[in-house]
């Protein structure tokens, strides 16, 4: 059922009511009236939507129509409803002020019905038309946000698919494997969880970045990756390029997952006592999600077999890493890790 457009008369003289809702009643509007500027702002606070007009006498004890009017125009739930003033004084300075308070129009007393008719039925259009207008800036704004939305998860999930792929490759070519980067990811993950200035977005931003930590290794020579036994000097050193290959490789991203890939890719080898590699960081200048990918890297490395080693002890491991805090991994994670040991062990080592 469409409603009617509804207007508010507000005139201290009843016959001015009457005689307004008498012209008026012919192009079917509904009406609410009242006789003071006081008892009209009540009104418009109970309801204020239920009016499209109002037709507002200057003249009135108490608060004028000037005041009224400038009251209705500081409340931002009825600023927007147009307001013709209705007035017995056709002097310009009346007129000009009626204007600055933010009337749309004025009728002079007594009514003439056509003159009437005309101007409300014009100013409720426009009203009705800026009304839509809003409604429709708001739909488009609105689609707007949501493709813009759409356009990010679908680059998000790009970046996510392209990390699939390059992880495949590094797994292909080099002793990780699927269960470890997918092991590192989550102790990653449960490590950013706790950590107090960590938020959601980190969260997840970490566990889809994860993967890339060793990225780097696509540039080792094959001979070196999987050569048996321990490294040489001059092998290690090959070794250790490729945390600067990997960042290198990743860099000029200006995505969101790709960005911080290159940043866990090039910190994930530094040590909190500065003594790491490929720069020496120190402390907090090692990003925090170059810290975090160190502690989870090394905890499932070392709780798992690899081609040159076998896998710890669980309780070794965690000796090793306690005694470590300060030296090698940042102090404020190691506790972290001691406080929720049984949630990383479970990662770890699955029932």
């Amino acid at each position: 059922m469409i409603k009617n457009d509804r207007i508010l008369i507000v005139d201290d003289v009843v016959d001015n009511i009457r005689i307004a809702m008498n012209i008026l009643k012919e192009d079917n509007y509904d009406f609410s009236f009242a006789h003071s500027g006081v008892e009209a702002l009540e009104l418009l606070r109970e309801e204020p939507e239920q009016f499209q007009l109002i037709l507002l006498d200057i003249m009135m004890p108490g608060i004028d129509g000037f005041e009224t009017c400038e009251e209705i125009k500081a409340n931002p739930a009825t600023k927007d409803i147009p307001i013709i003033f209705l007035t017995a004084k056709t002097d310009v300075d009346s007129i000009s002020k009626g204007f600055v308070q933010g009337a749309v129009d004025y009728i002079t007393k007594p009514f003439f019905a056509n003159e009437l008719l005309a101007r409300v039925k014009t100013h409720i259009e426009l009203y009705r038309a800026k009304e839509l207008l809003k409604y429709h800036n708001i739909l488009l704004e609105n689609k707007a946000k949501y493709e813009k939305i759409r356009l990010l998860t679908e680059l998000e999930d790009n970046q996510k698919e392209m990390i699939y792929i390059l992880t495949e490759l590094m797994e292909s070519t080099s002793d990780e494997t699927g269960k470890h980067i997918k092991r590192v990811s989550e102790i990653s993950a449960l490590l950013a969880k706790y950590h107090p200035s960590m938020t959601e977005d980190d969260i997840e931003v970490l566990y889809h970045a994860a993967p890339m930590h060793d990225i780097g290794k696509l540039t080792v020579p094959a001979e070196i990756l999987h050569k048996e036994g321990s490294y040489s000097e001059n092998d290690f050193e090959i070794m250790k390029k490729h945390a600067n290959n990997g960042y290198e490789l990743l860099r000029y991203s200006d995505r969101k997952l790709i960005k911080a890939a290159a940043i866990i890719a090039h910190e994930h080898h530094e040590k909190w006592n500065g003594k790491g590699y490929p720069r020496g960081l120190q402390g907090e200048d090692i990003h925090i999600y170059g810290r975090i990918i160190a502690l989870a890297d090394v905890f499932d490395a070392l709780t798992h077999s690899r081609r040159y080693k076998k896998a710890w002890e669980t309780v070794d491991v965690v000796t090793y890493i306690k005694e470590r805090s300060g030296v090698q991994f940042d102090p404020e994670l190691v506790d972290i890790f001691i406080a929720h040991l049984d949630e990383f062990i479970a990662i770890v080592n699955p029932q």
